[in-house]
């Protein structure tokens, strides 16, 4: 799928499991792209008035991905700059269905490189016990969640954040031009 139209919605989503690169690639490519990064895990958090862990804590991950999936949806509809949905986003078939119509850029990362990246993280409550183990869990439940969205796949493990934006905006480029 070709990047979207102006006004269409994002001009590109971001998917990845944590630590690889959503939020800091994010925000560089918005930058790079003249556009409004948003994150939809802080639209959660804006939402409830918690914190993505205190969510988890209170209300479990259940009540955690009914938000999730609003606030992707709602943002899907009405932001036109750059998207980072939350890792897990892509467990729910409404969203994956909603990204058909979006390009979807899945940011991929191994487990250790994202286990770096995320230390002991507190933040991230699926991660809070055994990070690595945990990481390589998810990754491999949600990796072919990931390929199915995405228009395209960045390997982000060797790659610094400009470099990631820079293919990025190669593969925008082309298919743009197609």
């Amino acid at each position: 799928m070709p990047p979207p139209e102006a006004g269409s919605g994002p001009a590109a989503v971001l998917v990845g499991a944590p630590g690889a690169g959503k939020s800091t690639v994010g925000m560089a490519l918005a930058q790079r792209l003249g556009v409004a990064f948003r994150d939809t895990d802080a639209d959660v958090e804006a939402t409830l008035g918690m914190s993505v862990s205190d969510v988890f804590l209170e209300h479990g991950e259940e009540y955690f991905r009914a938000a999730e999936r609003t606030a992707v949806l709602v943002a899907l509809g009405e932001h036109a700059g750059v998207l980072a949905l939350g890792g897990g986003a892509v467990l729910d078939a409404e969203v994956r269905a909603a990204l058909a119509r979006h390009w979807v850029v899945y940011l991929d990362v191994s487990a250790s490189d994202a286990a770096r990246r995320v230390g002991l993280a507190r933040d991230r409550p699926l991660l809070v016990e055994g990070p690595r183990t945990r990481l390589a869990a998810l990754l491999k439940a949600r990796r072919p969640l990931y390929e199915e969205v995405a228009a395209i796949t960045v390997d982000t493990g060797a790659l610094g954040v400009e470099d990631v934006v820079a293919e990025i905006l190669v593969e925008r480029a082309g298919r743009a031009s197609r």
